[in-house]
């Protein structure tokens, strides 16, 4: 029996806020367009992503993958600015 490669979950976003410790909280922007009327719109969702050493502030562009629960909220992890 072949293993399947797992497919990880990579976004990029815009840290809004670095106010809490080994924490920053990523926005990421899509557009989605309308069924009916096609127009074309933008959707946003905030991320909570593990930042070790506290590095990234608010306004930097960054890469962030998928991982193991840290907390409740908290299951992704920074890969690169």
């Amino acid at each position: 029996m072949e293993k399947k490669k797992k497919i990880d979950r990579i976004f990029k976003g815009v840290v809004v806020s670095d106010k809490m410790d080994k924490t920053i909280v990523v926005r990421v922007d899509r557009t989605k367009t309308h069924p009916k009327y096609k127009k074309r719109y933008t959707v946003s969702k905030k991320y909570k992503v593990h930042d070790e050493k506290n590095k990234y502030k608010a306004g930097d562009k960054v890469v962030f993958i998928a991982c193991r629960p840290f907390s409740k909220d908290k299951k992704w992890r920074v890969l690169e600015k």
